[in-house]
């Protein structure tokens, strides 16, 4: 059964926006959608709060479509995932929410 994982997350303080954008596309995605666990893997960029003056509460949104867990716990135990995910770590605060389809 496909499980669907959710990143909402803040660039921590002295990230340059510009800067993770360009390691999203050229090596966060690309590497996290050839892995074999994965359907698609998504980055969107907050926008604005609909019907609300207030910015949004996260910058960033990930969405992490997973074929197989079992996998996907292989597929992040790589040396190239933990790379990946420690230089995530050092640039965003984040979090993970596994959920479950409805109906």
């Amino acid at each position: 059964m496909a499980t669907r994982i959710i990143a909402l997350f803040n660039l921590k303080p002295g990230i340059d926006r510009a800067a993770y954008e360009e390691w999203a596309r050229t090596t966060d995605l690309p590497t996290v959608n050839g892995l074999p666990s994965i359907t698609e893997f998504t980055v969107f960029r907050s926008a604005v709060t609909l019907g609300s003056e207030a910015p949004p509460p996260y910058q960033y949104i990930e969405i992490i479509d997973v074929a197989d867990m079992e996998q996907f716990g292989r597929d992040i135990a790589t040396e190239t995932m933990q790379k990946i995910a420690a230089q995530f770590q050092e640039m965003a605060d984040v979090t993970f929410i596994l959920t479950d389809k409805l109906g």
